[in-house]
């Protein structure tokens, strides 16, 4: 079993077998705020800090019998003991979050983290009757705004999808366009349907287009940053100018929305075909605008 799985049913366990939804995720959060590398992160969402990948967990749990759920709560099936299975650190931190959060409220928890957090309150359905004006001035102040046009790229290689979902965020990111050839994904949340669905769910526009992607065959054999460049050298003399209708329709999107990210799956921007694209564009006549990879 993977062992963040072990601290969700570990954090089931110290609330005597069964958390009601809203809690746990507030819970959970207020834990991986105490470990040096959390096991979960988090997005804002509609009632504030939430895991995607920790919902994921959840359902997969729910799924083999050893949690149960209901519309409002998660209960732990079996008697294991997990808590004695968890690092010592680990251990006494969710001690500590029973002990200092264990008696909130669903709602008690969702204002604490908003007035401690309040970046993750800012598509909260419930902060306004939570929090006073200057409580809510405090959050609209945490959501990241700018007007200045600007062209990022984006690679998921090495970070979670909640990592990733807010690096967007805080770039105040419009419209994620997505330049894989072939949008699937073994990484969790990085297929297309689910990467359009968590992006919509944060008002990020998501758009596919498949035509400036490299097809995989071409991409076998790519031990060094030698194969890559002779990959990009033939991606540059070939796929990008048999491609420039749709690299104006990305400029367009650029001029209408001002702020979009082209997405592939390296992290090393040198060993992905977006900085290639990217520089295809700022060569465009009408492209005027800075381009950033985050």
């Amino acid at each position: 079993m993977f062992y963040r799985r072990k601290v969700i049913l570990g954090l089931l366990q110290l609330f005597d077998g069964s958390l009601d939804k809203i809690r746990f995720q507030k819970l959970l959060f207020l834990f991986t705020q105490r470990q040096s590398k959390a096991e979960y992160d988090f997005v804002p969402y509609k009632y504030g800090c939430y895991s995607y990948s920790a919902h994921a967990d959840l359902t997969t749990m729910v799924s083999r019998d050893m949690l149960g759920s209901t519309s409002s709560h998660y209960t732990k099936n079996d008697k294991t003991d997990y808590l004695k299975q968890l690092k010592t650190d680990d251990k006494k931190f969710l001690f500590e979050v029973k002990s200092v959060y264990g008696k909130m409220s669903a709602d008690a928890l969702m204002k604490h983290t908003y007035l401690n957090f309040p970046f993750y309150a800012i598509h909260s359905v419930k902060a306004a009757s939570l929090l006073s004006k200057a409580e809510m001035d405090k959050v609209n102040a945490s959501r990241p705004t700018s007007n200045k046009t600007i062209l990022f790229t984006i690679g998921y290689e090495g970070i979670s999808l909640e990592e990733y979902l807010v690096r967007l965020l805080k770039n105040d990111v419009k419209v994620l366009v997505d330049v894989r050839n072939n949008p699937l994904s073994m990484k969790y949340g990085f297929s297309k349907s689910q990467l359009k669905k968590y992006c919509e769910s944060l008002e990020i526009q998501y758009v596919h287009i498949p035509e400036v992607g490299i097809q995989s065959e071409q991409r076998q054999e790519l031990n060094s940053q030698s194969d890559y460049d002779k990959l990009f050298s033939v991606y540059r003399k070939h796929n990008l100018k048999k491609t420039t209708e749709k690299q104006n329709e990305i400029l367009n999107l650029l001029k209408k929305h001002k702020r979009i990210a082209l997405t592939c799956f390296e992290a090393d921007i040198c060993q992905c075909h977006r900085k290639h694209l990217a520089e295809a564009i700022e060569t465009l006549p009408a492209f005027s605008y800075e381009v950033k990879h985050i």
